[in-house]
């Protein structure tokens, strides 16, 4: 009963800031779209204190009424200031809600792409629409081949959103896998790491390559839940005992930028770069899981 009022509370919070927030957030949005740069860029301030403010709040609450212990390692010297490229393993929605934990406001205003289906969230929507969070559509192949139109619709609205992102510093969040881990899906694709799903180096590649240089900072987060990975509810009920993350903060070297799509040399020298530190990180969640 106690583990249900908790999380039942924490949900409650969650909502309640949320629309707290929302409406000062939606408040600037409408202003910034009056097309002044100088103006716009006098606004972003404003958004970010509204996010900031949500994240202190859901940070303040999940540590004082949730007895889970987070363990980190290896966050060092940051910088709001920076702007960072942020690549994490992908197990269950309180993914984002432990790496914002990790991070607070030490580093600038996180930014995901999101299913473009959460605009129509009610509140929710709003919130992402108005901290300028891209939105990707994720068109199957089949989808493709009836509308051909669809190919590269995502890569644009990509270059469109990196395009705002250079002139205020941001965190980018990228879960590489593109979905969820789930042994269903590990056991689908050959299970080729023991406890992570395949990384997908495209969109990592293009995202870099759009920011033109100005995302030298990587933030490699790895998350491992004790106990095995637990559903949102789980979560704020107060039912996970430990939860470990441990971050490295990488160079991104200059030869990681370039045409992707175009230059097979490119891509095959990019993608055993991300396999690489993806291998590492299969290592890294090996050894968190014998801890005890």
């Amino acid at each position: 009963m106690l583990a249900s009022l908790r999380g039942i509370l924490i949900a409650a919070i969650f909502s309640i800031t949320i629309i707290m927030v929302t409406i000062p957030i939606v408040f600037f949005a409408l202003l910034r779209l009056i097309p002044i740069p100088a103006w716009q860029h006098m606004l972003n301030p404003c958004l970010d204190a509204c996010a900031n403010f949500w994240i202190w709040v859901n940070n303040a609450q999940q540590n004082w009424l949730l007895p889970t212990r987070l363990e980190i390692e290896g966050v060092g010297n940051l910088d709001p200031k920076e702007w960072y490229m942020l690549v994490a393993n992908h197990q269950a929605w309180a993914d984002i809600l432990i790496v914002v934990r990790t991070f607070g406001t030490r580093i600038p205003g996180v930014k995901f792409f999101f299913k473009r289906s959460l605009l129509w969230v009610p509140v929710l929507g709003l919130a992402l629409w108005g901290l300028d969070f891209p939105s990707m559509s994720r068109h199957s192949k089949a989808a493709i081949a009836r509308d051909p139109s669809l190919k590269g619709r995502d890569l644009e609205r990509t270059r469109k959103a990196c395009a705002r992102f250079r002139h205020h510093p941001v965190t980018i969040i990228n879960f590489l896998e593109g979905t969820r881990f789930t042994s269903e899906k590990h056991q689908q694709q050959g299970a080729v790491y023991r406890h992570l799903l395949m990384p997908k180096a495209g969109g990592l590649a293009f995202a870099l390559n759009a920011m033109d240089g100005q995302l030298h900072q990587l933030l490699d987060v790895t998350i491992h839940y004790e106990g095995g990975i637990p559903s949102y509810w789980d979560y704020v009920r107060g039912n996970v005992k430990t939860i470990r993350v441990q971050v490295r903060q990488l160079p991104i070297p200059a030869d990681l930028l370039g045409d992707y799509e175009g230059d097979p040399a490119f891509r095959a020298r990019f993608q055993q770069w991300v396999n690489t530190l993806w291998q590492q990180k299969d290592e890294t969640i090996e050894i968190l899981s014998q801890r005890q």
